[in-house]
């Protein structure tokens, strides 16, 4: 995982510690589950969770974009302190901000993987 990102997740309950989601609660989640479902921003979350920290331009470039349309993306995550940004001189660098982004988003690609072949798996034993 990234060793830059210096801003730590606070300890929480776990979850089956926690009381059931609030409405309130389940709509916030719902919010953050929203802006990260998509793959745009999902390219852009892995590629400075592998380089730590990238300008605005190295990260179009490495997703084959427009960097105003990078922009706009990394401002929308930069809102919700996801990411954070750095100014050095005219560039503008950014690095994930929250820890539990990275997790989150390991988690997923597992789950994705995961299902992928569990799917197979189901296409095998029918076919059988």
């Amino acid at each position: 995982m990234n060793s830059k990102v210096r801003h730590p997740c606070s300890p929480k309950p776990s979850l089956t510690a926690r009381p059931l989601l609030s409405v309130r609660q389940a709509q916030g989640l719902e919010s953050t589950f929203k802006l990260l479902a998509n793959a745009t921003r999902l390219r852009m979350l892995h590629a400075l969770a592998r380089a730590g920290e990238l300008c605005v331009g190295q990260i179009a470039d490495e997703l084959g974009m427009k960097p105003q349309a990078v922009s706009n993306q990394l401002q929308r995550l930069a809102a919700r302190g996801i990411v954070e940004a750095r100014r050095d001189g005219l560039l503008i660098h950014y690095s994930i901000l929250d820890p539990c982004v990275l997790a989150l988003l390991h988690q997923g690609w597992c789950l994705a993987e995961d299902a992928r072949v569990r799917a197979f798996d189901r296409v095998e034993k029918a076919a059988s």
